[in-house]
């Protein structure tokens, strides 16, 4: 996957959550709620961390143990929204093309 197609990934998740959190979605929380369901349901820890439109912040979780993993969205107001979630996640580094050349 392309830096390009999960940048657009992400903006569609980060409008769709906030499209659901607008319409009160089940899927959504307060933040302290969907943290410690992640945390002591799945194991899941925080992994990374951006800001998505409208300042909303967007979070990626896993467990290094189970390979489950869960993407929120939090809007300004601290409701966080459950957008996409699965198995086998892994950390990967990959080295970005040298400068000048087409990806």
């Amino acid at each position: 996957m392309t830096v390009v197609n999960l940048a657009v990934g992400l903006t569609v998740m980060v409008l769709a959550a906030s499209q659901a959190a607008a319409e009160g979605n089940r899927n959504c929380a307060p933040r302290e709620i969907v943290l410690e369901r992640l945390a002591e349901k799945y194991g899941e820890t925080r992994q990374s961390i951006g800001l998505g439109a409208n300042n909303a912040v967007v979070e990626v979780f896993a467990s290094t143990n189970t390979g489950s993993w869960t993407i929120t969205v939090t809007t300004t107001n601290g409701l966080t929204c459950l957008v996409a979630s699965g198995q086998s996640f892994e950390t990967i580094a990959e080295a970005l093309p040298a400068r000048g050349n087409d990806a």
